[in-house]
Parts: C-alpha cells; structure tokens; sequence
C-alpha cells in the first residue's frame, strides 16, 4: 500500500494507493465501515481528458473517502482493481461528487456502473454550491469549482496541487489539456492530487449544506435539480446521429466562406476580421459613427453594432433603415463562418464516438439565471430558423425528428409573475401578443415595423436590453424606440410595478431576489435593474425543467435528445413519432398562475435530420436528400448575392 500524507486545515490526512489483494482488503473495509454507518463517502475518477465517448478515452483511477482518509484505486489495465471499485459503489448508500454529471457519465461509459443505479445515491457539491451563490469569481461570487471553494471554506492555506500537477504536465511536454493521459499513473503528484479531491469533498459538503439551510433553499429544490441533472445525463448519454459526408463538405464549404469574406474586408484595409482597432479604423475612413468605447478606450465594433452597420437584424436578415456598410458585413460573415467551422463543423465531425455519434455536454445548471447551456457543440447558440449546421445531426435510424416548444414563454411567464391583467387577456384570447401590443399603442393600422419595434421593447424587459439595443437592432431612430417603451409601460402597467417591486425587494434582501420555486439569484449592486430579467429568465427555465422531470415519469426519456432554451428535440420510430410529439407537447403545456403555458405541436415532426423541420417540403430521407440536392446554397444565398 503506498501512502501520501497531506495536512488540511491544520488535521494530517492520507492518500492511500491499494497494490496488492491484501491492501484491497484494507480498502473493502473502509467501505464496509462507511456502508454500515450510513456515512457520506466522496467520489471521483481521474481519466484521460474530457471527451468521455471517444473510442480512445480512458478511465484510469477511481477515488473514495473522506474528511481523513483517501483511496485510490488504479483501474486503468487492472481488472481487480476495476471490480472493487464496482462493488464499492453498489455497497456505498450516498456519495458526495463535485461536478456528479462528469463522473456518472464516466462510470457508466467505462466502469459498467449504470448511470440509473448511482444516480440517486448521490449528491453534487456543485449544485449545492450554485444554489447558494450562482456567480463566479470574477462576478464577485465564491466561485463554483472545487479547489476555489475549498479554499475558502475548507482550508485558506493549503498548496495548490492543481498547480503542482500542470507543472509536472509542462515537466513531461504535455499542456494542461493532454497532461491527463500522458502522466504515469503511479507520480506521486498525480496520486497525491486524485486523493485530495476526495477528501476535500468531503469536508466541503457539511460547510455547503449548512449554507443552504441557513438561507433557506429547500431539500425538494435541491432534489429536483439532481433529477434534472440525472435526465440531462441520460440525454448526452444517448447522443445524436451524425451524417459524416455532410459534415465534412460543410466544413470545406464554411472554409471557403470565411475566405471569400475575409479577402473582401481586405479591400477595406483589414487584414485580419478580429483586429478591433483595423475594423475600427477602416469604418471610420468610410465615413460610420462610432460612439462607443471598450473599458480600455477603443472604440467598439463588436456584434450588435456591426449589424447595424450592416442593416441586419438579429436573425441576419434586412431591415431596409440604411445602406449596408460593405465592411461591416464582410466582417460579420467571415467571423460567423470560421466560428461555424471551429466551433460546429470540425466539433461534429471530430468528436464522434465508434459508432458515429456525437454527444454534447450538457451542463443542467449553468448561468446565474439556472439557464441550462450545451456545449460540444454549443447547439443553443445556433440562430433560430436556420438549417445549415441541423441538417448535420440526424435522428436514429428508422425514426423521425421531433421538436417541441414553448409558444412565448418568457412573456407569458412575465404576464403571470406581473399579474399584468391586459396581457394576461391577451394571451387568455389566442391573441398574438406582440401585434396586440402594437394595436395597442399605434391603433389597428399598426405596421409590421411596429409589431417588431414592439416585440422588441417586450424582450427587452425580459432579457435587460436598453433603447439603444433596441434601437440597433431595429434601426429605429433612438427618440422613436424610447417613446414606444414608455408606451409600452402605459400599457401594462403591471409589468413597471412588478419591475419596481422586485428591484426594492433585493435592496431589502441583501441584492438577491427569490423565483416561485424558492432559487436565489444575487444582483450586481450597479444592475439591481435586471432583476425582471433574472427572474423570468429562470423561471422559464424551471418549467422546461418540471416538464423534463414530467417526462421522465411517463416514461418519455428515451425519446428526448437535447433542451434546448425552450424546446425540445426528440426523436421516435415513424409509426409513432407523431403520438410521441403530442404527448411530450401535453405534458410541457400546463397551467402558471392563471396563464397557460403552451407547447407549439405545428411541424413538431419532422424528417431525417433536425434540418427537416426547416425545411418543410422533406419529410422522408430520399425527400430530404432530394431537397439538400436541389437547394445547395439555400441558407447562404443572401451571402452569395452580395460576395
């Protein structure tokens, strides 16, 4: 048995490394002790790097212990250290894991330990961590991973064996990235850190715990996130088809796009599209105004600004307010295009598991709001409507796609949470809430710039834009877009009050407000404005969230493929994909406080790939491979028009 010292907050610990059928033994008894006292054990893995179903990835060490005591148990080519650690997890009643949907996932790809059989016996120290304080470090939170909080609830003065272990990675020529795999298993630094994790865990839960009930978050908030973090895991688990030969032409094609562009903005003088101060310049000699500055003082050109610039609204289409500066739009399509390709086309087309599938991670808390983010690719960043990168990622053989989402539910969630009484009937009616808005204010004759400037101003209390978003990403003239938000508040005055409660609620409260289900979210002394935002933001969160966990209980979970914001992506077999769609649509739509929260079933089905649903003349796969024939360049003829 090898052994590592270590002093945590002022107490000796140790790492032990079991080498022989006698120190397992050892090990079998420390867990039988841990078992039989109905004691919290903490858990980890140490493997390869992060992309858990690569056909090359690797699971090299299994942790237990706690406050005092560590083992680590090198499973990497050694059978008999694999098989206690598989009897160690089915004797053990709750297990601590900081960041639990990493390590589930790993034990159930890699150690034939299910997924649905761990799951529920354990605790993650990160959701604890984030239901207290959501905001990382540099926020001016506790931050949410495991060394930063240790060091601030465990033991201020301990080494940082994270910086001890890159030093051996850059020691052996390895980065930070690959020194996972490369480092010998038996470096002391290495076993010396798996070991710490553990023991680190464990004196964080009770510290974490304590925080909890100390402000009051609930035992039933904490359980639901764990459930809805277990269904997110079973959802990347599951993955999503790719078509390959697509993939990789789409790759070639965004190449030669970032090209073109690229080469048109150095006919402006910009010989490189990420060069600030170059676009600037250039923008400026073609006659644009810039007001706007970086803290450090240059002037901006970042996204919102360049598509004013470029008369493109936030879906990139034309807004018909100005004369698109050539500049500027070269620059947006070249950077839109090498991002596409890094960060979709080669993240498609690489990070595939032996089977041809790729699995994004998807992280089931993740913003301050709770927000749900996906990454591997980031599949919610895509631009609503578009089909270029969808039409990549297929449903599994003999199925169709599914896609259900909610009809306006951050403004429905705003109506209710404001018991704005217009709203709330105008959404009782069926009717469209932002032409409402606009007959409203500008009378039946209203246009279809009002019904826009209005759906604007509408998200802008839901997401914390300002005017002089709004008035970019309109074109409307500033003077204009101001007199229709204080329009907009004449006419639901229930929203202004609520928004005035809520931010003199968290001065009361310490900058925090608390959603429905009891969650809280702290507020940036300078923007205690965007607490509106914050508060629906999560709340709709939540409902998709209740709707998963809903699902889950009908028995829906194996159809389900990814959340999305507000949506969600399935697929089932043909004969019944349309009875899947409806039931996942029922049990999403439900009643918020006298508002109805309903799911949109129009074209929820439908073909070989998510593309289909965007492109709706293809519902087979011959039909759909028919029409990618015949419409080539169909998402990228506005870009083609104007190289």
């Amino acid at each position: 048995m090898k052994h590592f010292p270590y002093t945590v907050a002022g107490e000796e610990t140790m790492t032990y490394v079991p080498e022989t059928s006698a120190d397992l033994r050892e090990f079998r008894a420390f867990v039988e002790h841990q078992a039989r006292n109905g004691l919290t054990t903490a858990l980890d893995t140490e493997t390869t790097g992060l992309d858990i179903y690569s056909p090359t990835y690797g699971l090299r060490t299994v942790q237990l212990g706690n406050a005092m005591d560590a083992y680590v148990l090198q499973v990497e080519g050694r059978p008999e250290m694999a098989e206690a650690s598989r009897w160690a997890l089915s004797r053990l009643a709750r297990m601590v894991v900081h960041n639990a949907a990493f390590d589930l996932l790993v034990l159930d790809r890699h150690l034939s330990t299910p997924l649905e059989a761990l799951a529920p016996r354990v605790v993650d120290s990160k959701i604890l961590a984030h239901m207290y304080d959501p905001r990382l470090r540099q926020e001016g939170g506790t931050g949410l991973g495991l060394k930063e909080l240790s060091a601030l609830h465990v033991d201020p003065s301990a080494p940082d064996t994270q910086s001890d272990l890159t030093a051996v990675f850059r020691s052996i020529g390895e980065t930070k990235a690959t020194g996972w795999r490369a480092i010998d298993i038996n470096h002391p630094t290495y076993l010396q850190y798996a070991g710490l994790d553990v023991i680190l865990a464990s004196r964080l839960l009770p510290v974490l715990e304590q925080q909890l009930r100390k402000v009051g978050v609930s035992q039933q908030l904490v359980n639901f996130e764990h459930r809805v973090m277990t269904i997110c895991c079973k959802m990347v688990r599951r993955g999503m088809r790719v078509d390959q030969d697509y993939v990789r032409a789409l790759v070639g094609r965004l190449e030669d796009e970032a090209e073109r562009y690229t080469a048109k903005a150095a006919k402006y003088g910009v010989t490189s599209v990420n060069a600030t101060a170059q676009v600037s310049t250039a923008l400026v000699g073609m006659g644009e105004t810039l007001t706007e500055k970086t803290p450090s003082g240059a002037l901006k050109v970042d996204k919102a600004i360049l598509l004013d610039l470029a008369d493109l609204d936030t879906k990139w289409q034309p807004r018909g307010t100005r004369t698109p500066n050539p500049l500027a739009d070269a620059v947006l399509h070249a950077k839109r295009a090498g991002k596409w390709r890094t960060s979709y086309g080669t993240a498609m087309r690489d990070g595939l598991d032996a089977d041809g599938r790729i699995h994004c991670n998807v992280n089931s808390l993740q913003a301050r709001t709770a927000r749900m983010s996906i990454s591997g690719p980031p599949l919610q960043q895509l631009p609503s409507g578009d089909w270029t990168i969808r039409r990549g990622l297929l449903a599994d053989e003999g199925h169709r796609i599914i896609s259900v989402d909610y009809s306006a539910v951050e403004m429905r969630v705003l109506a209710a949470l404001a018991d704005e009484p217009v709203m709330k009937q105008a959404i009782a009616d069926g009717r469209d809430l932002h032409g409402f808005t606009a007959e409203l204010i500008y009378g039946p004759d209203y246009t279809s710039f009002h019904r826009k400037l209005c759906k604007g101003v509408g998200f802008g209390k839901v997401y914390g834009g300002g005017a002089l978003t709004l008035s970019r990403q309109t074109g409307a003239p500033l003077p204009d877009v101001k007199k229709a938000i204080a329009a907009y508040d004449r006419t639901y005055r229930g929203i202004k009050r609520y928004s005035n409660l809520l931010q003199r609620e968290a001065r009361s409260r310490g900058f925090v407000v608390r959603t429905p289900v009891g969650r809280r979210l702290p507020l940036d002394r300078d923007r205690v404005y965007a607490a509106t935002n914050y508060m629906v933001q999560s709340t709709a969160r939540d409902v998709l969230c209740q709707a998963l966990v809903d699902m889950d209980d009908k028995g829906l979970t194996d159809y389900l493929l990814l959340p999305i914001h507000d949506e969600v992506l399935a697929c089932a077999p043909e004969d019944v994909a349309e009875d899947v769609a409806a039931e996942i649509a029922k049990t999403m739509s439900m009643d918020f406080f006298g508002v109805p929260l309903d799911a949109d079933l129009n074209d929820a089905v439908g073909g070989y790939s998510w593309g289909s649903l965007y492109m709706k003349e293809a519902v087979t796969m011959t039909e759909h491979d028919a029409w990618y024939a015949a419409h080539p360049d169909a998402a990228h003829a506005a870009e083609l028009a104007r190289a």
